[in-house]
């Protein structure tokens, strides 16, 4: 229940089946009770009484008029929520869509709904909306001052979702060097499964302010880099031609562009390569075959007595003469 009301309050619900239709009905069923129970008529019309009433405008409106529209809107939310649902279901279920249709259709459902309701709900209970005309603008004031990041992660979830910039079974890297596939764009928040099978939850504004790497965003290659060091007695171009072998060998090394070797660096204690190669299938992980071809640099290295240094340094210990 308190699940439901913080729903109910941030303006969009979609509520499980079953526990809707037992909202529903439980609605229902107070407000067919104040209107039909006798016993409940003294309360009602104590609700009703102009003591208990505010002038807007024109009209004259009740407390038992807001707790009518409560109910009235919990009821017409717990429907419109079944309805999304089942549409959402249904829709998924066609190939044609994909999850971030699916998503679209269901943000503009939600939102057409939303506002549709409390539309109806102001005229069930004949309000004027001209005479809301100031309370509206200090409510816009205040969700302005007061929900100003909670408004900002609604609007950043609607721009992803109709931004093609970062979609649905994306891999993306955060700053935070948080990585993994986005799995579901909400409202508020946005889903990221790890690796190592976390959930991170992170708020849409995030997405849309901070820099955020897509891996798969226009195709699935990605570099992978390598840094080799050997020793200064090494045969330099056999060296070259035993790291690029090792990468063209590799199952998942993509032919175009093509490894690529470099030298880098005279270092003190070895000399430095870099090694670039390309692999089409990132979603598939890059540590794998970065590994696979380090192993076979190394076991080539071996056959061939080429070393890979480790820096050493000369101690000398002195004697103090007495």
């Amino acid at each position: 229940m308190k699940s439901f009301l913080k729903r109910i309050a941030l303006g969009f619900f979609i509520p499980k089946s079953f526990l809707a239709l037992i909202i529903i009905l439980i609605s229902s069923l107070i407000l067919f009770a104040f209107e039909n129970v006798e016993i409940l008529q003294p309360i009602k019309n104590l609700l009703s009484s102009e003591r208990l009433s505010i002038k807007l405008g024109d009209g004259s409106y009740s407390l038992y008029n807001g707790f009518y529209w409560v109910f009235f809107i919990t009821i017409f939310f717990s429907f419109t929520g079944i309805v999304i649902d089942l549409v959402e279901k249904g829709i998924s279920k066609l190939t044609v869509f994909n999850s971030n249709t699916v998503n679209r259709i269901t943000l503009i459902s939600k939102i057409i709904l939303f506002i549709l309701s409390v539309i109806i709900g102001l005229n069930i209970l004949g309000v004027d909306l001209s005479s809301l005309a100031f309370l509206t603008s200090a409510l816009v004031v205040g969700i302005g001052f007061g929900l100003q990041k909670i408004i900002s992660n609604y609007v950043s979830g609607i721009i992803l979702l109709f931004d093609s910039t970062i979609e649905n079974e994306d891999l993306i890297e955060l700053n935070d060097g948080t990585l993994g596939y986005l799995e579901y764009t909400g409202q508020r928040n946005s889903r990221i499964r790890t690796f190592d099978g976390k959930e991170v939850m992170v708020p849409n504004e995030d997405l849309i302010t901070s820099k955020v790497i897509n891996y798969t965003h226009s195709d699935n290659n990605s570099r992978i880099e390598i840094i080799i060091g050997v020793s200064y007695s090494s045969d330099l171009n056999q060296v070259k031609e035993i790291i690029l072998s090792a990468a063209n060998e590799h199952p998942r090394t993509l032919k175009k562009p093509e490894p690529a070797c470099f030298l880098i660096e005279f270092a003190d204690s070895s000399v430095n390569f870099l090694l670039h190669f390309w692999i089409g299938d990132v979603d598939e992980g890059r540590f794998g075959p970065k590994s696979e071809v380090m192993f076979d640099i190394w076991n080539k290295f071996a056959e061939n007595d080429i070393e890979i240094p480790f820096p050493q340094r000369d101690i000398h210990i002195k004697e103090h003469l007495k």
